[in-house]
């Protein structure tokens, strides 16, 4: 079983040190918090240090795979700590085992699927991105890297969601949508045509609010 670290050990962290845990996926070893004391114990798992100790705790041979717990306010910061360790530390994947990926789909480094979740054919999902419970992306869609799907987000087919991007609780995307990188759609919004301008979209159907 391959060795986990997690950057986070904020609410986000300690989750997905969970999943990995119950469903038997991976041993974790560490968060690295830059807020945090080194040796601190965290739902009895170690901070091994801060981001400037990662490189050389790997190098160390103290961890096999990297995944990255620092949530949706973030995401710059999330995007940042990615690019500044790609190609230098193994990024991992997590995807629950109760969540349906179809054999077509492309699911790169750095993703974390929660629970019951449903990836249909021909579905990519970019690097460092986040599913959360119970989400539903269809056939032929593309989420870009760094962006995060809170629960239940339901997506149809031939969507691109560029990087960057946060999608509310019960948010519904409707077929052959393209939504620009760096934009956020609010809860149970409802998107029916593109978005061209980065913000913040709420409502049904979304509205451009700032």
């Amino acid at each position: 079983m391959k060795r986990l670290a997690i950057i986070g050990s904020g609410d986000l962290g300690q989750q997905i040190a969970y999943h990995a845990l119950t469903d038997n996926q991976y041993e974790v070893v560490g968060f690295f918090d830059d807020f945090k004391n080194k040796g601190e114990l965290i739902n009895n798992i170690p901070v091994l240090g801060g981001s400037t100790n990662i490189l050389e705790t790997y190098q160390s041979g103290l961890f096999d795979e990297l995944l990255i717990g620092i949530g949706y306010k973030h995401l710059a910061f999330k995007k940042n700590l990615y690019d500044q360790f790609k190609g230098k530390v193994p990024f991992g994947k997590l995807v629950h085992s109760s969540s349906i990926i179809d054999l077509s789909s492309q699911i790169k480094e750095g993703v974390i699927i929660y629970p019951g979740c449903i990836i249909d054919q021909q579905v990519e999902i970019g690097e460092n991105t986040l599913i959360n419970v119970g989400c539903c992306v269809a056939h032929d869609t593309k989420i870009g890297a760094h962006s995060f799907l809170s629960p239940r987000v339901a997506i149809a087919g031939f969507v691109q969601v560029e990087e960057s991007c946060i999608l509310g609780i019960n948010s519904t995307i409707i077929d052959n949508i393209k939504i620009v990188k760096n934009t956020q759609i609010g809860g149970g919004a409802v998107v029916i045509k593109n978005i061209e301008q980065s913000g913040l979209y709420v409502g049904n159907p979304v509205r451009f609010i700032r």
